[in-house]
């Protein structure tokens, strides 16, 4: 046999990388090497863009990247550039806008050729061989017959790149009051599914931005329909298949309108904003299950995602021996022998039966109907009906830890590590459970040591002892975030220090002087063809929405007015798109509802502030901040508030303080009272 030679992606640290490292391809890691010979030798440049946990990525390697014809091609009339869109989503953004320009569409696999100096002229997503062979031949003949057409191509497609979710300064002042609130819920609501919950559409993607928002929309306003909807929709994707029930965690969207059949692949930022998500939840509908979804999701990511070092791997694949959710599937014959004389109550639980069939006589476990009701049709008590169901979850749990595993994706992301440290902050919060805290602190600890830099700026992705990558503002984004919630469930300054140390850094190196808002690079990164700002939500927050929602809090804490004009500039710049667009601005509309209605400053100073903070966060008040000291402390709103043998609570809005109580139900009274 032929012994694989390697390419130059043999010395990189991502797994998706490493994965094609023994292609044919002469593949190039993103550089300046690959531009270089481009330029030499005046061919144009393959950049081609995935990640590890996608299938169709694997599948079109398997198809043209391993191919000896194709491959042929790739090299003889291309340089080749081989990118994992997470270590660099800033490439990623550039080209995507440029193939959803051209095309309509994106996705991943996402293949577009550009010029030497990196300009696009063509792209697309997946791609058979024999197509792909034909569609790039075609490319190359068309610019070397047609120079001139192709480099006026595209400067037009690059320029529409630079163009496209540019943002303006708005200078007029804004009226956005409670009436344009449900006016933007009104058009958002035609969008929705009020039979199977989320968007009257498939795939469906469990975007967790969206369901906060429209839940603190409902709440505050005190819109009954908007609440069931969003009740209506958390209860159908914890439920549903997309859900892992017996090992956990969430999977990345489901491919029909039922929340039954998922695309399996596990993200790490998926799970760590459905815990934050259903840690809410929790604390407005006092809901069991979803309890239940937030201590199975930390769960799998404690068991599947976590290093030694208490960072977070960043994914699990879709595939496992080459097929699509094969981990995850159960065969009837297979569960009847594992659960024998329980098989019948499982399968009533678990939907083995038409309603839980997929394909190929394979079942997706998801559930239809609460404990009680089940328990009712065995004659059984709901706590009878869950010591079986726990029991064949463990005999379910064994088998499958024998199957051939998917794989990892072992890199870790400080953006993403933000995110599921503020998840863990949040279970840690509406539980009152110290081990999930204990992960949040071993995790930031990994930040500050591993990911920070002397210099004050963050490392973006970090991988067997190697930081690498300098941050995008991403990064800082949910990492200020993830500090700001771990020092409120702390009350050490230390944290929330960190995030105003890292918004300065921020605001030096990626704020944009004219329109106040954040580039997504920072300016000591090598120029690309465009330097794009990050404005919609989308299933990760955006970064300059989080940004802003930072430097809202931020300017609460330090007493920092400057940090409220920059928030609400940021706000401002974006508010005439939301009416069109609600879905992709729903955390500015989460910005925008703390300034509509009545925001409170909540500070508790003595001895137990630590566990009246616990208090506070057993029911849902989505309009308030926390800080507290056990002693005195220099924090502007902590100042002069300490007394010796009493935990006081302040609630402040405005800068206007209530007469402190030492009682958290008067205290929640105080804020109520105006909603």
């Amino acid at each position: 046999m032929k012994k694989k030679q390697s390419n130059r992606l043999i010395d990189e640290t991502s797994p998706y990388l490493l994965q094609h490292a023994y292609n044919p391809v002469d593949w190039f890691p993103w550089g300046d090497e690959a531009f270089v010979k481009a330029k030499a030798e005046n061919k144009l440049v393959i950049v081609s863009i995935g990640y590890s946990a996608c299938h169709w990525c694997h599948v079109m390697e398997h198809e043209s990247f391993e191919d000896d014809l194709a491959s042929k091609v790739m090299n003889g009339r291309f340089v080749n550039v081989k990118v994992d869109r997470e270590e660099r989503p800033d490439v990623d953004q550039i080209y995507m806008n440029a193939v959803q320009l051209m095309t309509g569409r994106g996705g991943w696999p996402l293949n577009c050729i550009v010029l030497p100096d990196g300009k696009p002229i063509w792209g697309g997503t997946y791609f058979r061989r024999d197509q792909w062979i034909e569609q790039i031949n075609t490319i190359a003949d068309f610019y070397e017959q047609n120079l001139e057409k192709a480099l006026d191509y595209a400067q037009r497609l690059t320029h529409g790149v630079q163009q496209s979710e540019k943002v303006e300064l708005n200078e007029q002042k804004n009226h956005f009051g409670k009436s344009h609130l449900d006016e933007v819920y009104r058009s958002w609501a035609k969008e929705f599914d009020f039979v199977d919950g989320g968007p009257d559409r498939s795939p469906k993607f469990p975007i967790p931005n969206n369901y906060q928002c429209l839940l603190r929309y409902a709440h505050l306003g005190a819109h009954q329909d908007a609440l069931d909807y969003v009740k209506l929709s958390l209860d159908k994707i914890a439920y549903g298949g997309i859900y892992d029930h017996l090992g956990g965690g969430m999977t990345r969207y489901s491919t029909d309108h039922l929340w039954k059949v998922p695309h399996f692949e596990k993200m790490l930022y998926d799970n760590g904003q459905i815990v934050s998500l259903y840690c809410e939840a929790y604390q407005k509908f006092k809901n069991e299950d979803y309890k239940n979804l937030v201590y199975g999701t930390l769960a799998f990511v404690e068991r599947e995602l976590r290093s030694e070092e208490g960072a977070f791997y960043s994914a699990l694949d879709a595939d496992s021996e080459g097929e699509e959710g094969k981990f995850y599937v159960w065969k009837k014959e297979e569960l009847t022998s594992l659960l024998t004389i329980d098989y019948d109550v499982f399968a009533d639980y678990y939907n083995v039966n038409t309603t839980g069939y997929w394909e190929h006589g394979n079942y997706i476990l998801l559930r239809s109907d609460p404990d009680v009701v089940v328990a009712e049709r065995h004659h059984l008590t709901p706590k009878e009906l869950k010591l079986k169901i726990a029991a064949c979850e463990r005999v379910l749990m064994e088998t499958r830890a024998k199957r051939v595993r998917p794989g990892l994706d072992d890199k870790t992301l400080t953006s993403w590590n933000g995110l599921m440290l503020k998840g863990c902050v949040d279970a840690y919060l509406t539980f009152g459970e110290q081990h999930f805290l204990d992960l949040a602190l071993a995790n930031a600890q990994f930040i500050l040591t591993k990911q920070l830099r002397k210099d004050g700026g963050l490392n973006h992705s970090y991988k067997e002892g190697r930081s690498t990558i300098n941050g995008y503002l991403e990064d800082y984004a949910f990492v200020i975030e993830g500090f700001l919630k771990l020092y409120e469930a702390t009350f050490d300054a230390l944290w929330l220090n960190q995030a105003g140390t890292l918004m300065e850094y921020s605001i030096k190196h990626f704020q944009d002087g004219v329109s106040g808002m954040f580039f997504f690079t920072s300016d000591e990164d090598p120029a690309l063809i465009a330097r794009k700002m990050e404005v919609n939500d989308n299933v990760i927050p955006a970064s300059n929405s989080v940004m802003a929602n930072n430097l809202f809090l931020l300017g609460h804490h330090f007493g920092r007015e400057d940090y409220h004009a920059k928030a609400n500039q940021m706000l401002n710049n974006v508010i005439g798109d939301i009416h069109n667009y609600p879905s992709g601005y729903s955390n500015w509309l989460n910005l925008l509802m703390n300034q509509i209605y009545p925001f409170y400053e909540v500070a508790i100073v003595g001895e137990e502030a630590l566990k009246k903070s616990l208090e506070f966060h057993a029911d849902y008040l989505p309009n308030k901040m926390i800080c507290g000291s056990k002693s005195p402390s220099k924090l502007p709103l902590l100042e002069n508030r300490f007394s010796k043998g009493q935990t006081r609570i302040f609630v402040c809005e405005n800068k206007v303080c209530q007469i402190p109580t030492e009682d958290t139900e008067k205290a929640f009274e105080l804020m109520n009272k105006k909603l």
